[in-house]
């Protein structure tokens, strides 16, 4: 995404409501006939926080959980609250689909899934985690790098079902969706949360965690990753609660979304880099700061009338448990909002955001 819709300093307020901050990003999919696509990738796999969390924290012990009505009353066959941040299904599901693989990306932790679900798409993302490991103990859920531990347990797993062949096939031909960073400065940097304020300036923080996120994706490289999606940050200023603790001057909060901007240059040229150092890996970095502010400057293009506010109660600070079937207000329609709650976005965005990043994946040579 990439320029603001509000020109506004940042008010420290709201901390403890931003206890419960997880923030949107995008993934990727693609074109083309069906039974190609699942010839042609395999499985996708996914990285992350709440973006592209399937249910994961639903077997932790975290407050940050959405396994409650009225999250996903929109979900296809009939509502089901599964631990999705939003009405109904997030863009790794619609990938998944579109790639000719089952419709729901299964979270790795559910009991319900085995391994022969898992060889066609699997989730390890966390919802309020982050690339700095230290944002992951704001709200007790499960850092970076235990996904990229899950991840190898997964393929031991896979060995172990399908054969070392098939099972290096699978990982290798898999499209590994990576969606994290928000809560990087929402939940930890700008909250206090861990004391990094004092140890980085925001500059050198954004150098922190695109560090971090190169030695994430030349490791799960090294574990055979092959192809992969990275995205960047939205214009996390312009989220619902933002906006609400903006009490001053209203509006999106402009330091933050300039912070996003410059940390997504940061980003893309961190992803230049690392494709020239590992050719065979194929990278592709997804632009969701430019795509939200699509969605806010031009919402009558996409169907929507309302970008400020979320659906669920008064849409103005309501997140998780906040969030709930007796939260009164609740819109009817989640389909003519950009958010769901006041972090993530509603299943139709979800969906757009899937479509525009499965044509940069082809773009850019990833499928």
């Amino acid at each position: 995404m990439a320029s603001s819709s509000g020109q506004c300093s940042p008010v420290d307020a709201a901390v403890l409501l931003r206890l419960l901050v997880v923030v949107v990003v995008g993934v990727c999919g693609g074109g083309g006939g069906k039974a190609a696509r699942a010839a042609k990738v395999p499985a996708v796999i996914v990285f992350g926080d709440s973006t592209v969390d399937t249910g994961n924290n639903n077997q932790i012990g975290t407050p940050l959980r959405s396994n409650f009505p009225p999250y996903g009353r929109d979900m296809p066959g009939g509502a089901r609250a599964t631990g999705r941040f939003g009405n109904g299904r997030l863009p790794p599901d619609f990938i998944s689909e579109s790639l000719g693989l089952p419709p729901l990306v299964p979270a790795y932790l559910d009991p319900a899934y085995g391994i022969e679900d898992f060889a066609r798409g699997v989730c390890f993302a966390s919802a309020g985690t982050g690339l700095d490991n230290a944002t992951a103990g704001v709200l007790s859920v499960i850092p970076l790098w235990k996904e990229v531990e899950y991840y190898r347990e997964y393929q031991r797993r896979l060995r172990a079902h399908a054969g070392a062949a098939r099972a290096r096939a699978i990982v290798r031909g898999a499209l590994h969706v990576v969606s994290i960073g928000t809560n990087d400065f929402l939940e930890n940097y700008y909250m206090l949360a861990t004391g990094r304020f004092v140890q980085f300036t925001v500059e050198e923080y954004q150098d922190f965690l695109v560090a971090a996120a190169r030695r994430f994706l030349a490791g799960i490289h090294r574990l055979g990753a092959r192809r992969v999606t990275f995205a960047g940050l939205s214009a996390i200023g312009c989220l619902p609660l933002e906006r609400t603790t903006n009490v001053l001057r209203g509006g999106c909060v402009e330091e933050y979304n300039q912070v996003a901007r410059d940390y997504n240059v940061k980003v893309e040229a961190m992803v230049r880099s690392l494709r020239a150092e590992f050719p065979r890996l194929k990278v592709a970095y997804i632009p969701v700061y430019d795509n939200m502010v699509s969605l806010i400057t031009e919402p009558e293009k996409f169907g929507l009338e309302n970008v400020e506010e979320g659906c669920c109660a008064t849409g103005m600070f309501e997140m998780g448990y906040m969030c709930n079937d007796e939260a009164p207000m609740t819109c009817d329609d989640a389909g003519k909002f950009l958010f769901w709650d006041a972090f993530h976005p509603t299943e139709k965005v979800n969906r757009l955001m899937a479509q525009h990043t499965l044509d940069v994946c082809y773009q850019q040579g990833v499928l």
